[in-house]
């Protein structure tokens, strides 16, 4: 606020005029209007989806997982069922890699007696035939080599 004086009546006296300075209010009011053009492009900013419930979108359910079970003494059993060699694991595996969309996943699910050898050549298998989709099932019960 300011004080200024001015002139009375004829008794030459100053009488007090108070008045509001507005200057600093219209400045903080520019400042404001400033910040709301500034903020009012971020606020509108939208993503757009497609939310179309159009049958043919919607992907099968994935395939049921195959069970690789490597014995204490390096059997391999595929769902249940013995293999016979490294290249009767890599056919097995290559058909699964067959249909890339809907590509099943590999538990290896090895003995807690099993060399690592063993593991190692049914991941090397499933490396080079591309299988994508590969977990390693443990009851965290290896036992430390003899």
């Amino acid at each position: 606020m300011a004080m200024t004086y001015r002139r009375g009546d004829d008794s030459g006296e100053a009488e007090p005029m108070i008045e509001i300075n507005t200057t600093p209010l219209i400045d903080v009011m520019l400042v404001l209007l400033v910040m709301l053009i500034i903020t009012i492009p971020i606020q509108t900013h939208a993503v757009k989806l497609d939310m179309s419930a159009a049958p043919s979108s919607i992907s099968p359910p994935p395939p049921p997982p195959i069970s690789i079970e490597i014995g204490a003494d390096g059997t391999i059993t595929w769902d249940g069922r013995a293999v016979g060699d490294g290249r009767d694991l890599e056919e097995r595996m290559k058909t699964v890699v067959a249909d890339l969309l809907s590509q099943p996943e590999l538990r290896i699910r090895p003995d807690g007696r099993a060399a690592f050898k063993h593991v190692i050549a049914v991941l090397a298998a499933a490396q080079r035939r591309g299988v994508r989709n590969i977990g390693i099932v443990t009851a965290g019960q290896f036992s430390a080599p003899p």
